[in-house]
């Protein structure tokens, strides 16, 4: 997910060049206006959008919980139908060949979270948690090429695919929040400089997904201000320092209202 401080500065400036990065793009279907009854939801993504992390598992093997936005959503606004396909460990290729087979002509609504282990999430934290700064960086940058030179193709081919299947579709892109808090002191955390690093590769995702989102003509729900102050190394942390997750709490207080609030809800 994340990129470091020098070549990250550099490849993000490269990234926000060359996309726009909108808070939300307009919707092709105004399903924000429908009624509950109206609504056929499905939720497409990772493990951010399944709820690794958020406890009370309706499925164990996906990590999907009662306690992720998609099934607060669900269960505050009662759709006429919600199906919750998102699955922790997901990549692109996964929601091309699975998830998305959820989709119909009838679906009116679509949320997804996704590209963070396609730019090989887990792999890189390991290396910032338990190697030096350099190793982390290394393991930053060459995360950061594969988000500036390959992951906008792979997402514009998985969006086209959404609206292919989804004619009808309001689909929202839920981006990814900064992890850790910047600056002072971090017991038993990273350091601020791989803090700072790790932040600054979540920005660099972040300006790709926004900008192939809007070019689909996705809303796309940022998770950075959402978090912001509830980091890990925070008083009051919505993501878990061991699994680098957002908690039940960062779900409901943070993913889920502003996911609300692309929807005009």
């Amino acid at each position: 997910m994340p990129l470091p401080r020098t070549a990250g500065s550099a490849l993000l400036a490269l990234a926000l060049a060359s996309v726009a990065v909108p808070a939300s793009a307009s919707p092709t279907t105004a399903t924000a206006t429908a009624t509950a009854a109206e609504v056929h939801y499905v939720a497409l993504g990772d493990s951010y959008a399944s709820g690794t992390g958020a406890g009370s598992y309706s499925d164990i093997a996906c990590t999907r919980s009662r306690n992720a936005y998609p099934a607060l959503w669900a269960d505050t606004n009662d759709p006429a139908s919600f199906s919750f396909a998102a699955c922790g460990g997901a990549k692109i290729p996964d929601v091309l060949g699975g998830q998305v087979g959820e989709l119909d002509e009838g679906t009116t609504l679509v949320s997804l979270s996704i590209g963070g282990n396609d730019s090989g999430f887990a792999s890189t934290m390991l290396s910032c948690q338990y190697s030096t700064l350099s190793a982390c960086e290394r393991a930053l940058e060459t995360a950061g090429e594969y988000v500036v030179n390959e992951l906008p193709g792979e997402l514009d081919s998985l969006y086209a695919t959404v609206r292919a299947r989804a004619p009808h579709a309001e689909v929202v892109v839920i981006g990814y929040p900064h992890l850790y808090k910047e600056g002072g002191l971090c017991l038993g955390g990273l350091s601020s400089a791989k803090r700072t690093a790790v932040n600054r590769g979540s920005d660099l995702l972040n300006a790709t997904i926004a900008g192939r989102a809007a070019a689909a003509g996705f809303a796309f729900a940022d998770g950075r201000p959402a978090f912001a102050g509830h980091e890990i190394c925070t008083s009051d942390a919505w993501i878990s320092g061991s699994n680098v997750h957002p908690t039940a709490e960062g779900h409901a207080s943070a993913y889920l209202p502003a996911f609300s609030a692309a929807l005009g809800n």
